[in-house]
């Protein structure tokens, strides 16, 4: 979807900021764009949408040189997401949404029903188009960036540190929000962030900058920590890479058995068979349980957290299918790693 074939960018006061950059950025995927201050990230992204021109170098999108598009036509048909939203304070959520579709020559009816369809597929309620941003939360507007890059329906999305100013807890629902709507409409994403666990969570590939736009490696989050490319990305994901590697595993193939009973510690279910808690003769401690979709690193923390060494499964509706034991996480933690050391191999 995206292609850049040996881009150049350096600004008139002689300081290179993307240097010699040939990457491409498959379409229906995320790409996340990593790397320190002044390493260019932000800088390749606003040449998709030319809001920075290339000194050099050719860009295309679907195939088509950005440079030889109408700039302003351009950019209305590329989804962009900014820090803080950068919302219209004057106007109500509803016409913020309703903003490029309007400038695509849509009629306001239509454009409004457009935004209103949008609120309920970023997870608002209804009567927050009412709303101007200011009544809103940092999480809510951000949410409503979203919504107003996806209203024309555009095939490409840029996001620029859209979570970087809210915090942890907010920032993890928006990530969750994303995930979910990826999978519902599948764009090409272009994602910029230092944050390298928002990385490894977020992207199909991710790409690591180095001051002067210097690209150094482009993989897969598993291939990426399984394999960095030197000690400068090795460094850049820090020392916690296997546990990070774990986070991208799912707890799908460890094996389970029966809950215990009649041991010290007891699982014990609601009536639908629901788990409710850890219950010895003296005390109920709380149990997580944890479905197929969740990582090995959440299932290695819960069984630490558990007074048994064991995780509760659950199915889809939170009914209990078994248990995995810690001893056998591990081992299928230390088999995925292998693996992935084998694959990016």
């Amino acid at each position: 979807m995206i292609q850049f074939d040996a881009v150049h960018k350096r600004f008139p006061n002689g300081t290179t900021a993307v240097h010699d950059l040939s990457l491409e950025m498959p379409a229906g995927g995320v790409t996340v764009l990593v790397g320190s201050s002044g390493c260019g990230k932000t800088t390749t992204l606003r040449m998709i949408n030319r809001m920075v021109e290339p000194t050099s170098g050719t860009i295309k999108v679907n195939g088509k040189d950005v440079t030889e598009q109408d700039a302003a036509e351009l950019r209305r048909s590329i989804g962009y997401v900014i820090q803080q939203a950068g919302l219209f304070p004057h106007r109500t959520v509803l016409d913020n949404i309703a903003t490029v579709p309007l400038l695509l020559g849509w009629n306001r009816k239509k454009a409004r029903a457009r935004a209103a369809e949008l609120l309920e597929t970023v997870g608002l309620a209804a009567d927050a188009g009412k709303r101007y941003p200011h009544q809103l939360s940092g999480g809510q507007q951000q949410r409503v960036g979203v919504a107003r890059a996806l209203a024309a329906d555009p095939p490409v999305l840029l996001m620029d540190e859209p979570f970087g100013a809210v915090d942890p807890v907010v920032r993890t629902q928006l990530q969750d929000e994303l995930l979910r709507l990826q999978k519902e409409l599948n764009k090409t994403i272009v994602f910029v962030t230092h944050d390298v666990d928002e990385a490894v969570r977020l992207g199909d590939r991710i790409a690591i900058f180095r001051t002067g736009g210097h690209l150094v490696q482009c993989a897969p989050p598993a291939e990426l920590l399984a394999r960095p490319a030197d000690d400068f990305v090795a460094d850049f994901l820090g020392a916690e890479r296997g546990l990070k590697l774990l986070s991208l595993q799912t707890l799908a193939d460890v094996p389970q058995g029966p809950a215990p009973q009649g041991g010290t510690w007891t699982l014990t279910l609601d009536p639908a068979g629901k788990p409710l808690h850890w219950a010895s003769k003296d005390a109920e401690l709380p149990v997580r349980p944890l479905t197929d979709d969740d990582s090995l690193l959440a299932a290695l923390d819960e069984s630490i957290a558990s007074p048994t060494g064991l995780v509760a499964r659950v199915d889809a509706q939170g009914v209990l299918t078994g248990v995995s034991s810690r001893d056998d996480i591990h081992v299928h933690a230390g088999q995925a790693h292998s693996a992935a050391r084998v694959v990016a191999a």
